[in-house]
């Protein structure tokens, strides 16, 4: 019997990281089929690898992002349970210091992304001493929930 009709596009279920690859992270879902979180659906903020927001025999959300069934693939997507950019928004206040991970350089050196929750990045100033990965402190100087933009300035480094 095929258990891919126990689920639906949309549908936010129970899973169990069974691997973990450069390119994604497998689970297996509640219903005992195992369906592929590619790495641009574990994180908003840029991450190098899975292993940065997953780990082996972790029980975790995830949304059902699409069903092949004629391949019998199931496409999960972690970041989509993570809450929307508003909701993690709210969690913060401008004029407020707070730890966030140094997520990536702007390539022209117009700023640094700097997560600040999983499914949450704002930008500071560029700086060439910072790397991929470092903790920093960050001042939030404005929250633009309009644009969905976060302003940050690196206050430690």
């Amino acid at each position: 019997m095929n258990k891919l009709i126990n689920i639906e596009e949309g549908q936010i279920i129970e899973g169990k990281v069974q691997n973990i690859k450069p390119y994604g992270a497998f689970v297996k879902l509640e219903n005992g089929e195992t369906g592929l979180v590619y790495i641009e659906d574990l994180s908003v903020a840029r991450i190098k690898s899975p292993k940065e927001r997953l780990k082996i025999g972790q029980n975790i959300q995830v949304k059902v992002k699409s069903i092949n069934k004629e391949n019998n693939k199931i496409m999960l997507s972690y970041k989509d349970t993570l809450g929307s950019w508003q909701e993690n928004a709210d969690k913060f206040q401008e004029g407020t210091y707070v730890k966030g991970i140094v997520r990536e350089t702007e390539k022209n050196n117009n700023g640094i992304f700097i997560e600040l929750t999983p499914n949450l990045v704002g930008m500071a100033e560029y700086t060439d001493q910072l790397k991929y990965g470092q903790e920093v402190d960050v001042y939030i100087r404005r929250i633009i929930p309009e644009k969905k933009k976060i302003k940050l300035v690196i206050t430690n480094n």
